[in-house]
């Protein structure tokens, strides 16, 4: 018997956006000194999905703990067979109790449902927790690129997940 989360997942509504782009911005600065860009590119991410979104193909999820918000995760269609991870965030007072493993969880299988061949996602070596995470559920690391955003001198990662037939197969 599976044991039960202290934590609830649901689906993105509205007033949450504020609340995704305020919480990466604030978490960003305080954990990795990421100044106002950082912000400004989550912003664009929700607008794009919020602007976009296809009930079918792509999917949120928001965490909340005691009634309140504390974690995010997006899945956003990149074409036909391919998806993307966006915008995981998993608040420090929630962190420990297997929030962001079980957000990453979601992604998949929703991807997988929904028919993609890959999902794909970029982040920053920086973020050690989530590439833990997407190492453990069986991303592969793609490529790596230094490249100076928000502040900062940074290496940019792509991490793939492929499903079905392709080359490369992970199970979840």
């Amino acid at each position: 018997m599976e044991a039960v989360k202290p934590y609830v997942l649901r689906r993105f509504k509205t007033g949450d956006e504020e609340w995704v782009i305020r919480k990466h911005g604030e978490l960003y600065a305080a954990e990795y000194g990421w100044n106002h860009e950082f912000e400004e590119l989550v912003s664009n991410i929700m607008s794009a999905f919020i602007t976009s979104f296809d009930k079918k193909r792509e999917q949120s999820w928001i965490a909340e703990l005691n009634g309140e918000i504390v974690g995010s995760i997006f899945v956003a269609s990149e074409s036909e067979t391919v998806a993307k991870v966006r915008l995981l965030l998993v608040d420090p007072k929630a962190r420990g109790l297997g929030l962001g493993s079980h957000l990453v969880d979601e992604c998949i299988s929703f991807a997988r449902n929904a028919g993609y061949k890959k999902l794909v996602l970029w982040t920053n070596s920086v973020l050690i927790e989530a590439r833990h995470i997407y190492k453990k559920k069986g991303f592969i690391l793609a490529a790596e690129e230094k490249h100076h955003s928000f502040g900062k001198d940074l290496v940019g990662e792509t991490w793939e997940y492929y499903f079905g037939n392709s080359s490369v197969k992970h199970g979840c």
